[in-house]
């Protein structure tokens, strides 16, 4: 067993010193993600106990980052990658101390904490895009996908316990309020370490200027639809299992022992795959993620009560890793192509394929907000989550058609 770490430890520091940097970098904001994704909504429906201000809080977040990727693109001719990226990290410790400074959780309040967030995250992602596609190449990106979603899942063990049951050693709303400024203290300074390990890279700006165009190659319009249909369940997912766990099961220390529940298995498959597997593998691990997204929501409108919840959570613990293990790798396979064919530069691509997405998160939010007004919230969180499943089961014939069309593209023009 030790002889087998040393080795793993050895293809790890086989890489690129770029490629090193950045998932050190990421493991250690990582301690961050769980409490954005699971606690903020968590604190809003504790304090509002109205589902729809969480999906508004969402929306404001999903309205933040297509407008920063933008503003990115405009600031990287004059700051370092590595400052947008610190800051983006750092933004999302301002946005959850302006939400604990609020006495009253109204919507424009959580609007304003959710657009500080949105950019937060529009920093974070179009700086981390850019750099994961600079320091990989098409054969290491499942390894730097598996090896990144493997310290996601471990740590998703041990943070939102932690935190949950912290939150829940506080009585009264008085002290609840505080431990979750003692969170909020603690997501800061875990921001600023990560901002000192992403310095000690050597990361470059994108070479070209120019990020706008209006039209492209006919493959990229095509991997823009996947990105609407990924952004879909975005729209939802992020809030709907901290809105689920609080409605049906009632804490947040719950909320915490039931995303930690199977995370190592999860942990150990996403290494395996990330580490064993290649480009040929992607179609068969991205189907799997979706069936088992389908299964999930299925269980959860089926039942609907804690033994859903309980199943839904389990098999979104390891749907949404094998997702994002094989769609990252296909979105950076097609703009190494595309790229080269239109003879542009990389970022333009990171900034268009979040217009996909946002279109996307948008729908899947929607339809959330119009069954909750329109019929209840209990059948939105019942059956918006299906109708977005049987979408996305949509996304493998087009995966399909967009590796088959990138591999000849790329023979074609002597891309490797």
């Amino acid at each position: 067993m030790l002889n087998k770490i040393k080795n793993e430890i050895g293809q790890f520091n086989k890489q690129p010193h770029n490629f090193r940097i950045l998932v050190l970098t990421n493991l250690v904001y990582a301690f961050v993600l769980p409490v954005i994704d699971i606690f903020v909504a968590a604190y809003v429906m504790r304090n509002s106990n109205d589902p729809v201000k969480v999906v508004v809080y969402q929306l404001t977040i999903y309205t933040g980052i297509p407008l920063t990727f933008l503003l990115n693109g405009v600031l990287l001719r004059y700051f370092n990658i590595k400052s947008l990226y610190a800051a983006g990290m750092m933004l999302s410790a301002v946005s959850m101390i302006i939400m604990m400074s609020l006495k009253t959780l109204n919507l424009t309040g959580i609007g304003i904490a959710g657009i500080i967030m949105g950019i937060s995250f529009g920093f974070y992602w179009a700086n981390r895009d850019y750099l994961a596609l600079a320091t990989t190449s098409d054969h290491n990106r499942n390894y730097y996908y598996g090896l990144e979603t493997f310290f996601y899942t471990i740590i998703a063990v041990v943070v939102p316990v932690f935190i949950g049951w912290f939150i829940e050693l506080h009585h009264g709303n008085t002290e609840i309020h505080k431990a979750y400024k003692i969170i909020t203290g603690l997501v800061l300074l875990i921001t600023v370490i990560a901002s000192v390990v992403c310095y000690k890279g050597s990361f470059g700006n994108p070479v070209n200027n120019k990020y706008i165009y209006l039209k492209f190659h006919p493959l990229w319009n095509r991997l823009l639809v996947m990105a609407l249909l990924k952004g879909l369940a975005q729209g939802f997912l992020v809030t709907a299992p901290a809105m689920l766990i609080m409605l049906i099961l009632g804490k947040e220390g719950t909320l915490g022992t039931v995303q930690s529940a199977g995370a190592v298995f999860a942990a150990l498959i996403m290494y395996i795959l990330g580490r064993f597997t290649g480009p040929a593998h992607r179609i068969r691990i991205f189907t799997a993620g979706l069936v088992l997204f389908a299964l999930a929501a299925l269980l959860n409108g089926i039942l609907f009560n804690k033994t859903g919840v309980l199943l839904f959570m389990l098999c979104l613990l390891i749907a949404k890793p094998l997702l994002d293990l094989a769609y990252f790798p296909i979105q950076f396979r097609v703009i190494d192509v595309v790229s080269k064919i239109e003879n542009r530069g990389e970022f333009a691509y990171i900034l268009n394929h979040e217009t996909g997405l946002y279109a996307g998160r948008f729908l899947g939010a929607g339809t959330f907000i119009v069954l909750a007004y329109a019929l209840s919230t209990e059948i939105a969180l019942r059956y918006a989550i299906i109708i977005i499943a049987l979408f996305q089961l949509a996304s493998v014939m087009v995966a399909k058609k967009i590796i088959r069309q990138a591999n000849l593209l790329a023979k074609v023009n002597s891309i490797n």
